[in-house]
């Protein structure tokens, strides 16, 4: 078999490749424990945000986008308005 540079034939570099991938992996899981015993770490709060794929799915699916005339939104004000009014009027 021919020697590579450095006098290291692949399957030498091969196993050293694997095993520093297995102690990788096992750093990984490490971060994450000490990460859930600090409260979470990344824990996002609140909504998350829409990427590109969810966008591309609704793309893909043909929906598009409601669009609402002057005069309908005008009126969609006017009701939620009312509700509001209505529900402050029983407290």
């Amino acid at each position: 078999m021919p020697k590579q540079s450095g006098g290291l034939d692949k399957s030498v570099l091969t196993a050293a490749l694997e095993g520093l991938e297995a102690q990788k992996q096992k750093i990984e899981e490490n971060i994450l424990q000490v990460r859930s015993l600090l409260g979470g770490g990344t824990v996002r709060r609140g909504r998350p945000p829409k990427g590109p794929a969810v966008r591309n799915a609704l793309a893909a699916t043909g929906r598009k986008r409601r669009k609402f005339s002057a005069a309908t939104r005008a009126k969609m004000a006017a009701a939620q308005k009312r509700r509001w009014a209505a529900a402050k009027s029983a407290k």
